[in-house]
């Protein structure tokens, strides 16, 4: 079966092509413009840059095969909850529909977090997880849970929450952070090159409590940091130990207790060298690789392919 998965999320347009047959997964992204000093975007803009920006992936896409879809996949919504709505989806989920339609094949609609976990899987080499128990963690500049996951519904997945934020995100955190230090939006990559430069080590005090945490003290102690001289380069090492350290906290949260469950990390916040590094040896955890952490449609592509064999059959 050849799968097509479509996602506009912030802050991404992608597509991807999924081949059951070789097991190969053919995408296409493009980051949404953000203007130099600003932290995100207004849903309209993204509506509007995402309605500009999936046609041509899409046709650069299909331009390499003469094969053709047999099942669509799409991100109607940011996570699998009642409410969780972004307008940035509808521009997705119109033109999957519409390429369904077009070519008479089944369309099926999954969270952009599914996606992640999806994604995740298929990137550590670990897609046995999709029919069994384990533990997600989605770290991104709009989600920071910990996700207790079950074999699901039509959906693939059923995911509790067992630990969250209670105030910013890890991937807002940073963003701050890096542009507070003259970084483009968004900084991830860009922040980790700066801490990767500093000799320094730190071991912040971070506050998780029940597996839940809170970050949005972070930006005051690196603009306190900015204040007194600190480098650029030991700020970002700082921010990124605090938000390590504080997913670390909740990864022993919810080994504690779930026992040892396999661990597997997705969002664009694991792609992060420096984070991966610690919590594999401490946890064993598997991580999306980067290309497959931030935000794509290849887990879109897998989900389709998964929901389309149970359509078939």
């Amino acid at each position: 079966m050849i799968s097509l998965g479509i996602d506009t999320s912030n802050y991404t347009t992608s597509c991807a092509l999924y081949d059951s047959k070789s097991g190969i997964i053919s995408q296409r992204k493009k980051l949404l413009p953000v203007k130099p000093g600003e932290k995100g975007i207004r849903q309209s803009d993204a509506v509007f840059h995402h309605t500009a920006q999936l046609y041509p992936l899409i046709e650069d896409l299909l331009s390499e095969t003469a094969l053709r879809p047999e099942a669509v996949g799409f991100s109607d919504k940011p996570r699998d909850a009642d409410g969780s709505y972004m307008p940035c989806f509808t521009v997705g989920v119109n033109s999957a529909r519409c390429i369904a339609a077009s070519l008479g094949v089944p369309a099926f609609g999954f969270s952009h977090q599914a996606g992640h976990i999806m994604a995740a899987l298929y990137s550590a080499g670990r897609t046995d997880l999709a029919d069994r128990e384990f533990i997600a963690f989605h770290f991104s500049g709009g989600t920071t849970e910990a996700l207790f996951v079950t074999p699901g519904n039509e959906r693939i997945f059923c995911c509790k929450i067992i630990g969250r934020t209670l105030d910013i995100n890890c991937g807002q955190v940073i963003d701050r952070a890096g542009v507070m230090l003259g970084l483009d939006f968004p900084c991830g990559r860009e922040i980790e090159k700066l801490a990767l430069c500093s000799d320094k080590s730190f071991s912040p005090k971070v506050c998780v409590k029940d597996g839940n945490c809170c970050l949005s003290g972070v930006e005051n102690l690196c603009s306190d940091m900015l204040d007194s001289g600190e480098s650029r380069e030991d700020i970002a090492a700082f921010c990124l130990a605090y938000v390590g350290k504080t997913i670390e906290k909740m990864a022993q949260s919810a080994k504690e207790r779930y026992g040892n469950l396999p661990m597997i990390f997705a969002g664009g916040v694991s792609s992060d060298s420096i984070i991966r590094k610690n919590i594999t040896e401490k946890f064993g955890a598997c991580f999306a690789q980067p290309d497959y952490s931030c935000d794509n449609a290849a887990g879109t592509a897998l989900l389709a392919y998964k929901r389309g064999k149970l359509y078939v059959g």
